[in-house]
């Protein structure tokens, strides 16, 4: 499962200590404009070490595209990227080689298949993402072209709301040698009305899937998600006027079809669970061992994970926009 999408089709492939990441994209239309000045941005949000409070490796994600572009535009053929990883410190990780972190990919990914890569994870590390970027950041482009904008912010982390709170958390937490997860917000405006397919297509299940897909996600909220819950349907239910709905207690999503009205998920983010606190966790062989991560993680991993919610949201709706122009 390393493929997403139907029509705009991207594959990932890279490992957090190999010697790139990258990914293939499929079915992306041709003669519009694009280059490496396109993508960067994007990965430079993502990237670690721009700060204390995130990891300090330091990788600068150049990107490097070696296909699909032909004197500045898209031709219609398979965009390959590629950004090589520059700051590997994989003797960090030898202590980890025959222990499972808790809360971590590691004891699952060697159920599953009787081997892992223990530095840093391999591809169930957050290091990951850095291809998933790369495709939304082209599917964003392309967006934007026909008038969709995303974007993402931050909620709350570790139940703060204001930014100097949220970085005195943080600040604790990483002085503790602890970790703490939080929520942030994905939109989208300008989307039009008609995306998404009936039943098993539907738009909101496709973003939900997107989302879940991240790592680092535990929960997905669409409009007002679990809170509608608690209300009347009288409530609940967003009147239609003359000059469109009243409001938006669905996230722009009906039916699961877009409404044309700003589509708006919430995700849940947990803690990293890479932290130096001393843990119970166990060995390959079976024996209990106490644990204490050591190298470079972030204490929270929320900020930097915007921008790869707006990359997985900007794929689900590049890829459902493609789909609806088969009907039109």
């Amino acid at each position: 499962m390393n493929t997403f999408g139907r029509n705009f089709k991207i594959t990932t492939f890279g490992e957090s200590h190999g010697k790139a990441l990258g990914v293939v994209i499929d079915g992306c239309p041709p003669r519009f404009r694009l280059s490496e000045s396109d993508v960067q941005p994007l990965l430079d949000r993502r990237r670690p070490g721009k700060s204390t409070l995130e990891s300090s490796r330091q990788e600068h994600d150049r990107v490097e595209i070696l296909s699909g572009i032909f004197e500045g535009m898209t031709t219609g053929a398979p965009i390959a990227i590629i950004v090589r990883n520059e700051d590997v410190k994989s003797e960090d990780y030898e202590a980890l080689r025959d222990v499972f972190r808790p809360g971590h990919g590691d004891i699952t990914y060697y159920g599953k298949y009787g081997i892992r890569d223990h530095r840093g994870g391999g591809r169930s590390s957050g290091r990951e993402t850095v291809a998933r970027v790369a495709a939304g950041a082209v599917a964003m482009k392309y967006l934007a072209q026909q008038g969709v904008a995303i974007s993402g912010h931050i909620v709350e982390v570790h139940g703060r709301t204001l930014p100097q709170e949220i970085e005195n958390e943080i600040r604790a937490a990483q002085a503790a040698g602890d970790s703490v997860g939080g929520i942030a917000a994905i939109t989208a405006t300008g989307c039009p009305a008609g995306l998404g397919d009936p039943v098993f297509g539907k738009l909101d299940a496709l973003i939900a899937g997107a989302m879940m897909g991240i790592g680092a996600v535990k929960g997905v909220e669409i409009g007002d998600g679990f809170a509608v819950s608690k209300r009347f349907g009288s409530e609940n239910n967003d009147p239609i006027t003359k000059d469109g709905f009243a409001s938006n207690h669905a996230g722009g999503i009906l039916g699961g079809i877009s409404t044309g009205q700003e589509i708006v998920v919430r995700i849940a983010v947990k803690p990293t669970p890479s932290i130096e606190k001393v843990q119970q966790t166990r060995d390959i062989n079976g024996n209990e061992v106490a644990i204490s991560v050591k190298g470079r993680h972030d204490p929270c991993i929320v900020p930097r994970i915007l921008p790869v919610a707006e990359a997985m949201l900007a794929l689900v709706i590049m890829d459902c926009l493609l789909e609806q122009r088969k009907y039109q």
